[in-house]
């Protein structure tokens, strides 16, 4: 099994912009990027990962992600987040992966445990992997093997479209609830509940 791990960055100057009531935009930036190298950091460190791939329109977050070894592909035209991811993922196949990890930059909890749990469920046939955010509402991880099994539908409601989508293409679909990987960075109260477990952000006065 090669798995390539896809990681999705915003430019970090619109970075967090639901953020804005109780950050500055130096902190919602300074946030993006240290998530972002928290990201790139653990998943160096899982041996299962064939390779990573980041892709961006910030040629400082690509910046970032070469220094850590990735691959990057830089963004262009109009935003669309799912279009780019499966550009990402004809990419890393072409480059032998036998399956993708889609994981958004704002997760900043995940270890390599949690990435080796979620890789463990789908070590066998065509399968879906998800792991839903604390809401279960968005999806904060998603391993498809083979890559492109179903299409990526990212964005407000994406976990259970995901399971929809997974089910009618029949995957077999395995639902991975996480403490860490369930915990993104996205609204004030996500914010909130971040710092109220674990501190370590201040906010904008």
């Amino acid at each position: 099994m090669t798995i390539w791990a896809i990681v999705p960055v915003k430019p970090f100057v619109r970075a967090k912009s639901r953020l804005a009531s109780v950050l500055t935009p130096e902190q919602r930036k300074a946030l993006a990027e240290r998530m972002l190298r928290h990201g790139l950091e653990t998943l160096s460190s899982v041996s299962a990962i064939a390779g990573v791939m980041v892709i961006s329109r910030d040629t400082r977050a690509l910046a970032i992600a070469r220094k850590y070894g990735a691959r990057t592909v830089q963004e262009s035209g109009a935003p669309e987040l799912n279009a780019a991811l499966l550009r990402a993922t004809e990419l890393a196949r072409l480059r032998g992966a036998t399956g993708v990890l889609v994981l958004p930059a704002d997760l900043p909890l995940y270890t390599p445990q949690d990435i080796e749990e979620v890789l463990q469920l789908g070590c066998h046939g065509q399968t879906v992997v998800l792991v839903p955010d604390r809401n279960e509402d968005g999806t904060n991880a998603m391993l498809v093997k083979p890559p492109a099994l179903i299409p990526y539908s990212f964005g407000a409601g994406s976990f259970q479209r995901h399971c929809a989508l997974a089910e009618q293409r029949g995957a077999a679909l395995k639902i991975h609830r996480s403490e860490r990987l369930s915990v993104d960075i996205d609204t004030p109260s996500d914010l909130a509940f971040y710092q109220a477990q674990f501190g370590g952000i201040t906010c904008a006065s």
